[in-house]
């Protein structure tokens, strides 16, 4: 089993920024791909960025492109995502996700644990 806690959201205006974070607690955690994913009311959960196990890899969707990074250090358990020039369309809720295994996976099917999520509201 692994635990996921996500952190670091909140309200901000058009333009601003927020980093999120994820602690991943129970297992090696330098084994495991993460993703970030997003839910806007009434939408499907998509997803935002992944990183591999190791960190040397990393994709993005391409609405974030250029405005958000993902980024881990396995010695303290954590994923972050750096979010600028954020827009209103960007106001969702956050969620990181784990997975073993050496790839990059972009589909929330690919993995298997969830954190309970951080609301991100973008104001115009």
């Amino acid at each position: 089993q692994v635990q996921l806690v996500e952190s670091g959201g909140g309200l901000v205006q058009a333009g601003g920024s927020l980093r999120l974070s994820c602690a991943a607690s129970g297992r090696t955690f330098s084994n495991y791909a993460m993703g970030w994913f997003r839910q806007a009311p009434g939408k499907e959960r998509e997803f935002v960025a992944a990183i591999s196990r190791g960190g040397g890899r990393t994709y993005f969707t391409d609405s974030v492109k250029g405005r958000f990074t993902i980024s881990r250090d396995n010695a303290k358990n954590t994923v972050s995502l750096q979010m600028n020039s954020l827009n209103p369309e960007d106001t969702a809720v956050y969620y990181c996700a784990a997975r073993s295994g050496t790839s990059i996976y972009i589909l929330a099917s690919d993995y298997v644990y969830w954190g309970q999520g951080t609301q991100v509201t973008v104001s115009s």
